[in-house]
């Protein structure tokens, strides 16, 4: 009975509501760990798939474009006249009856009869060694890759985690080079792969689409973040191929910036760029008092001509438009992984003070708990020290408990009372929000000054102690302005004022 057209389409809609009822009671379910609420996102993300995949079927079979739902319409359920419709319905119920008379056990089988195993099926998520299952970012081959590239600098791997968002640092002139256009799309690349195994429900394909038309309004009024008001025609070729001929008097001075320099320089403008250092000084030269569009084309290379620069601005103006677009989707994604890149960082550096027999105990750790989280999950966790509990739902490990004096207790009656476990955590807290609103309401600007500050009464007394020092180093005119009289006497304003007025002066 599936051959009919009305009858795939009622199907499909029975599959679309029965997929949204699955997603609806997966979502409602509470995940047991991380681990857990990283496979119950995934098994969502799939139901999500399915249902868009069935409404585009659903979609063409309304479209109609064979006309076999129309023809199916009229053949069974229509006709002229209204004495026919009944009649057609009743012989159509009866070919259904016989068919599943002679056929007992036969029954239209559902796509969706397999969804209910969606709920238990363990998604395949692949992630390295180094990311923990999506705890950590792995960005060893980026790192690589750019501390042997000519845009980069030496740095430590640490170091390279908390910064390799910030390319504003980079010059222009080297970005213009396709190394760093290949670098920007392994980063987009790697970072868009990240997001959607971590947070598959994140709909990333929407993010980019509105950051794309917030991006061509700030470019064409030139306040793209690091490309602002920059000119095209000086910044679209490397700066080594631009030579201002204003500072070069005869062509000996161009012959002194070498082979190479004046290749480029040639090549950047279309024009022929072999022969001598002579030559190709001289062949320069002419642009000095020449528009590049009145030289005689026997001097361009082959295939060029003197509109070239016009269409090679063009060309590489758009080059730098996409460039910048990939910076901009770069820090939205990083914005977006902020938690997991400073969990990287930290990780990074924690590991420079360890061993590597830690390193491989600490491995070996990961790897029990990992095998046996699944016989833990309907058992009580066993914790008699109270330790807090880490990413994958389960205790700390005591070493790194103690490593940050996590069971020291610190009070911020600033905040409220409230409490901060471990140095680390109180430190921080200064910068945070609650703090910050707590010095809002005292009236009191929260200033490094305050920092280790956490008493009411201490902080109002400090505030007092920094406004009385400021008024002591205040222009004070009526005691500090001089005046003097006649006879060489010098006074305060104040004092100047008050015989003035007595008229001793």
């Amino acid at each position: 009975m599936a051959s009919t057209v009305l009858e795939a389409t009622r199907a499909k809609h029975e599959d679309l509501e029965r997929l949204e009822r699955l997603a609806v009671r997966e979502l409602q379910r509470e995940p047991a760990n991380a681990r857990d609420r990283l496979y119950q996102s995934h098994r969502v993300r799939h139901m999500l798939d399915l249902v868009v995949s069935t409404s585009g079927k659903l979609v063409e079979i309304y479209e109609d474009k064979d006309n076999a739902r129309k023809d199916e319409i009229s053949n069974h359920l229509s006709s002229q006249v209204q004495t026919e419709i009944f009649p057609k319905f009743y012989d159509r119920l009866k070919e259904i009856r016989d068919y599943h008379r002679r056929n007992p056990s036969a029954r239209f089988v559902s796509e969706t009869d397999d969804f209910e195993e969606l709920l238990q099926e363990e998604p395949a998520i692949e992630f390295t060694g180094e990311e923990a299952f999506g705890r950590y970012m792995d960005l060893h081959e980026l790192y690589n890759e750019l501390i042997n590239s000519k845009f980069g600098t030496p740095m430590e791997y640490s170091a390279y985690v908390g910064t390799f968002s910030q390319v504003e640092k980079i010059a222009h002139n080297l970005k213009s080079s396709r190394q760093y256009r290949e670098y920007l799309e392994h980063i987009l690349e790697y970072l868009t792969s990240f997001l959607y195994r971590t947070e598959p429900l994140q709909d990333i394909e929407k993010i980019f689409v509105k950051l794309e038309s917030e991006f061509e309004e700030q470019w064409a009024n030139g306040e793209v973040p690091g490309w602002e008001n920059k000119d095209p025609e000086r910044e679209s070729a490397p700066q080594e191929f631009v030579i201002d001929l204003d500072y070069y008097t005869t062509v000996e001075e161009l012959v002194e910036l070498g082979l190479e320099k004046l290749k480029e320089a040639l090549a950047a403008r279309g024009l022929k760029s072999g022969g001598t250092v002579q030559q190709r000084a001289e062949r320069l030269f002419l642009l000095k008092h020449t528009p590049l569009e009145q030289l005689d084309r026997k001097h361009f290379a082959k295939g060029s001509h003197g509109s070239v620069s016009d269409n090679g601005n063009n060309i590489k103006d758009n080059l730098k438009k996409g460039i910048a677009l990939m910076e901009v989707k770069m820090r939205r994604l990083c914005e977006l992984l902020d938690e997991v890149i400073v969990r990287t960082k930290e990780n990074a550096e924690k590991k420079l003070t360890l061993t590597y027999e830690e390193m491989e105990a600490e491995r070996e750790e990961e790897e029990v708990q990992a095998d046996s989280e699944s016989d833990d999950e309907d058992q009580q966790i066993y914790n008699p020290l109270k330790l807090p509990m880490g990413w994958d739902g389960k205790p700390i490990p005591y070493w790194l408990y103690k490593l940050h004096g996590l069971g020291q207790e610190f009070k911020c009656e600033i905040c409220g009372n409230h409490s901060y476990w471990g140095r680390r955590a109180y430190e921080r807290h200064f910068k945070e929000w609650r703090h910050q609103h707590g010095m809002r309401c005292l009236g009191i600007p929260n200033t490094k000054n305050f920092n280790e500050i956490t008493s009411i009464q201490e902080a109002k007394e400090l505030w007092e102690r920094i406004q009385q020092r400021q008024g002591l180093n205040k222009w004070r005119p009526d005691l500090e302005e001089e005046y003097e009289d006649q006879e060489g006497n010098i006074y305060n304003k104040k004092t100047y004022t008050d015989l003035q007025r007595q008229g001793l002066i």
